[in-house]
C-alpha cells in the first residue's frame, strides 16, 4: 500500500482562485521551515566551532576554512540527488529522507579524530543539506493556494533566519559547557523530529496525480532545464538570481563582525548584536518580499528589492555612527535576503512537477557554490582596500540581477503545470 493510501487521503490540489489556506497546507509550509531552518542553524554551528575544532585536532587555517567549502560542496551534490529523487518519489518522503541524512552525519561528526573523518562527516552532512531548499519550496509551493504562494515561500525562508538565530543563541553556552562535540550531537536532534513530521505529513495531491500519470513513462532528465530556448534563457536567469543571492549574502554575513570589530573597534559582544539586527532586518524583509510579489507580481517585487539591496549595501559602507550602522544593517538586511523566499514561488511557477525539486535544488545549490566564493573575494579584495570598499562593492553584483529578471517570465498565481 502507498503512503499516501496509508494516509488515508489525499491533499486537494489549492484552486488558482482560491485564497483559503488549508491545514494540509500550514502543516506543509511548517515542516518545509523546519527543515530549512536545521539548515541555517547546522552551517552556522560550524562557524561557531571551527576555532574550538582547530584547537581539539591541531587543525591549521586552510585545513579549518575548508571544512565550510566541503560543506557547501557536498549541498550541490545533496541538492541534484535529492531534488531528482523527490520528483520520482515524492516530496515529503524525500524531505524527511534528507533531514535524517544530515542530521546523523551531523551528529557523526561529534566523534571524529582527525581532519579526514570530519571532512567526510561534513561532506556527507552537506549533501542532506543541499535537499532542503528545494524540496520544502517545492512542497509549500504545490501545497499553498495560488495566489498567496510567494507568501508560502517566505515562511520557508523565513525558517533559514530562525535557523541562525538559534544557532546564535546556544552555540556559546553549549561550547562553554560541553565543547565542540556537545554542540554537533545536538545538531542529530532535527532526525526525530522529522520521523515524526514524517509519519503526520503525506505528499500533496499535485505531486500523487503527476506520479500516477507517469506509471511506465520514462523518466525526466535534466535536460529539461534546457530543453529549449526559452527554458534555457530562464534556467541561466534564475541561476544568475540565485548566484547573486548567495555570494551576497555570505559576502555581507561572513565579514560583518569583522568588520564592525576592525573598522570600528567593537567588542564580540557589541559585534555580535549589531549582527542579529542584521539578520532580523533579513526576516521583517522577507515577510514583506512574499507580501509584496504576492500583491505586484515577482518581476515587480524582484526588481524593487535588487535595487534596494544595490543602494543599501553601498549606504551601509558608507555609515560610520553606531545608530546608523545598526539602523543601516537591518535596511540592508531586510533588502539583500528579503528575495530568498521569493524563488521558492517563481521557481515553481517556472518548472512543471516533473522536474520541479530538481530545477529549484540543482539551481540554488549551484547558486549556493557561487556565493561561497564570496567570503574568498571579500577578503582579497579587503586586503588591498579595506573591507568597508570590499563590503560597497558588492552592491555591483545586484545590477546583474536587475538585466537577469528580464528574461524571466512573469506567471504570478498561476495554477502550476
Amino acid at each position: 500500500m502507498s503512503d499516501d493510501a496509508m494516509a488515508g487521503r489525499t491533499a486537494a490540489p489549492p484552486d488558482s482562485a482560491s485564497t483559503t489556506v488549508s491545514r494540509y497546507a500550514r502543516k506543509a509550509v511548517f515542516a518545509s521551515s523546519l527543515g530549512y531552518a536545521m539548515d541555517g542553524f547546522d552551517l552556522l554551528i560550524l562557524g561557531f566551532a571551527l576555532s574550538a575544532i582547530s584547537g581539539d585536532l591541531g587543525l591549521g587555517t586552510a585545513e579549518a576554512g575548508s571544512l565550510a567549502t566541503i560543506t557547501l560542496i557536498g549541498a550541490v551534490v545533496g541538492g541534484i540527488a535529492f531534488g531528482i529523487l523527490s520528483d520520482r518519489v515524492g516530496r515529503v518522503r524525500v524531505l524527511t529522507y534528507s533531514v535524517i541524512f544530515f542530521a546523523v552525519f551531523t551528529g557523526l561528526t561529534a566523534v571524529a579524530t582527525d581532519y579526514w573523518q570530519i571532512a567526510v562527516f561534513r561532506f556527507l552532512a552537506g549533501v542532506g543539506i543541499g535537499g532542503e531548499f528545494g524540496i520544502g519550496m517545492t512542497l509549500a509551493a504545490e501545497a499553498w493556494p495560488a495566489k498567496k504562494r510567494a507568501r508560502a515561500t517566505s515562511l520557508v525562508g523565513l525558517g533559514w533566519q530562525a535557523g541562525v538565530l538559534l544557532a546564535a543563541l546556544v552555540s556559546a553556552p553549549v561550547l562553554t559547557a560541553w565543547g565542540w562535540r556537545g554542540l554537533f550531537l545536538i545538531g542529530a536532534f532535527p532526525a526525530v523530529v522529522a520521523i515524526v513530521f514524517r509519519s503526520r505529513l503525506h505528499e500533496p495531491e499535485q505531486f500523487t496525480r503527476h506520479r500516477d500519470s507517469q506509471v511506465g513513462k520514462p523518466k525526466v532528465p535534466l535536460k529539461l532545464l534546457v530543453k529549449d530556448a526559452r527554458t534555457t534563457r530562464t534556467t541561466i536567469g534564475v541561476l544568475v538570481l540565485t548566484s547573486v543571492q548567495n555570494f551576497g549574502y555570505f559576502g555581507i554575513m561572513i565579514w560583518l563582525p569583522t568588520y564592525l570589530s576592525t573598522q570600528f573597534g567593537y567588542s564580540l559582544t557589541k559585534s555580535g548584536l549589531w549582527t542579529a539586527v542584521t539578520v532580523i532586518g533579513m526576516g521583517v524583509g522577507i515577510l514583506a518580499f512574499g507580501e509584496l510579489a504576492d500583491r505586484l507580481g515577482r518581476r515587480k517585487a524582484f526588481w524593487t528589492f535588487q535595487a534596494g539591496a544595490a543602494v543599501s549595501v553601498l549606504a551601509y559602507s558608507q555609515l560610520s555612527a553606531p545608530w546608523a550602522l545598526m539602523v543601516g544593517g537591518a535596511i540592508m538586511g531586510a533588502f539583500a535576503n528579503g528575495m530568498i523566499g521569493g524563488y521558492g514561488a517563481l521557481m515553481a511557477e517556472l518548472y512543471p512537477t516533473a522536474i520541479r525539486s530538481t530545477a529549484q535544488n540543482v539551481l540554488f545549490n549551484l547558486g549556493r557554490a557561487v556565493g561561497g566564493f564570496a567570503p574568498i573575494v571579500v577578503a582579497l579584495v579587503a586586503g588591498s582596500y579595506g573591507f568597508g570598499f570590499a563590503i560597497g562593492v558588492l552592491s555591483v553584483i545586484y545590477l546583474f540581477d536587475m538585466v537577469a529578471m528580464i528574461f524571466i517570465p512573469e506567471r504570478r498565481a498561476e495554477q502550476l503545470a
